[in-house]
């Protein structure tokens, strides 16, 4: 294992890059869950279909991203994506599931062969230096707010659209029950904290798993809390694994090039029209979002060349076509890198070997979908908290007195997390740069491959919101 994935060479040793792959799990282990009720949304497919589904493809992409680029990170179905599929291309533009899933077929191919070509690479060397810079920092704010959300700490607000979650058990505007997984995960931040500063090796895991321990002994004072707890565990895979073959496997060519239902209420052009702007948005995002967390997470680690480029990022971004046109096979959505990769990058991940462990990982989740759940979301969100706080060092490399710097930078940052999508952030980064150095003399520094990023974006926003 050393020799093959230079595990010496790279500064790490095999038990660090267990610990980081195992740490990268336990953080996006909860995807399996949030994917799965998600598409049960949709009512044509089952919680447990669509569970065995992203495990696979995870399995895939990490696999994949771990041999043939010898990089930490993992993948899964993309938090965003999975969104905009289900409730915007099925639920907002009338397609079926199967429908969905030929047109993340189709974005899969087209990266396969952008990225055979080397386009792909091409593309993100377009983005100003500016936006690169501030792309960690912004997906560290991003994964945060996500952290903060799946703890409940941050809420919706109808005025406000977000607001604190109330703690006030006093005047029972709260309640013990829906304050305790707010202390764990308050209290699992501080821990991960404080064993860092002391140098103990495998805080964020230690966390992660103390967190756990604390919230389910917690749950004894919580009225109720292990009611029907035993019930609801099962060790029968077989039912989950039918309930795929028969849902989700394959439904992309048996149903999904049958738009009848659609065309029965739609003409032939706007569906020509549909799937050209909905694949064009699949596409765009999916790159970017890939693109961003490669760069976000190989610069947190100290990954990256001396030219400042992710190493083999050509290799990672075939391994992310690939996953992603088998991911529609699978029938989940869009397959990319998954910004929580970055926990196990902080735990001190640097090769490929950290992947080959997150990878068997959900492989075994596979047969364990109950248990899988058994990790609450306050202990995990600990840690995505944590590692957006480790990503925001970046921001001390921005010239924030140079508004043609500033402006693109701080745009990129604010983005990710209010837009909830690292490609808009990125969008809105590479479009104000455009402008600035339009109107302000620089046009000249532009490169072509920045405007044709920036009018497509500009596309996008216009025939997709």
């Amino acid at each position: 294992m050393e020799n093959f994935f230079k595990v010496k060479e790279k500064g790490s040793t095999v038990r660090t890059e267990v610990l980081a792959g195992l740490t990268t799990f336990m953080a996006m282990a909860y995807i399996l869950m949030v994917n799965a009720g998600m598409f049960a949304d949709l009512g044509t497919v089952s919680y447990n279909a669509i569970y065995i589904a992203t495990a696979i493809s995870a399995v895939i992409g990490t696999i994949l991203i771990g041999l043939l680029a010898n990089l930490p990170l993992a993948q899964a179905s993309g938090m965003g994506l999975n969104a905009f599929f289900v409730y915007t291309v099925c639920f907002g533009f009338g397609l079926t599931y199967a429908n969905a899933l030929v047109l993340v077929l189709v974005d899969g191919i087209i990266f396969i062969i952008l990225t055979v070509t080397g386009l792909r690479e091409k593309i993100f060397e377009a983005i100003p230096n500016q936006v690169r810079v501030a792309i960690p920092a912004g997906i560290g704010l991003f994964i945060a707010f996500i952290g903060l959300q799946n703890a409940g700490i941050v809420v919706n607000d109808a005025a406000t659209c977000v607001n604190l979650v109330s703690l006030n058990v006093f005047s029972g505007t709260a309640t013990w029950a829906s304050v305790m997984p707010v202390l764990v995960t308050i209290g699992t931040v501080i821990a991960i904290a404080v064993m860092s500063q002391r140098g103990v090796k495998g805080s964020v895991l230690l966390g992660i798993v103390g967190g756990a321990v604390a919230y389910y002994i917690l749950g004894f004072t919580v009225p109720g809390f292990y009611e029907g707890f035993g019930a609801s565990l099962s060790f029968n895979p077989l039912a989950a694994f039918g309930d795929f073959g028969s849902q989700a496997l394959g439904k992309v060519f048996t149903e999904g090039f049958d738009f009848s239902a659609y065309l029965a209420e739609h003409t032939q052009t706007e569906l020509i029209v549909l799937i050209i702007t909905t694949a064009l948005a699949f596409c765009l995002v999916d790159m970017f979002d890939t693109l961003g967390t490669l760069y976000g997470a190989c610069a947190r680690g100290d990954l990256l060349t001396k030219e400042g480029k992710v190493p083999n990022m050509d290799k990672a971004m075939l391994a992310d076509a690939i996953a992603t046109t088998c991911g529609a096979v699978c029938g989940t959505s869009t397959v990319t890198t998954f910004v929580e990769s970055s926990a196990g990058v902080a735990e001190g991940g640097r090769t490929g070997l950290s992947s080959m462990v997150t990878g068997a990982l959900f492989f075994i989740a596979m047969f364990f979908s109950p248990i899988a759940a058994l990790v609450p979301g306050c202990a995990t969100a600990a840690a995505l908290i944590y590692v957006g706080v480790l990503m925001m060092n970046c921001v001390r490399n921005i010239d924030w007195l140079n508004a043609d710097t500033a402006v693109p930078a701080f745009l990129t940052v604010a983005m990710m997390p209010m837009a909830y999508n690292i490609s808009y952030g990125i969008a809105f980064g590479v479009i104000s740069y455009i402008f600035i150095s339009l109107f302000s003399g620089k046009a000249k520094e532009i490169k072509i491959g920045t405007w044709v990023i920036g009018a497509l974006f500009a596309i996008m926003f216009f025939v997709t919101h």
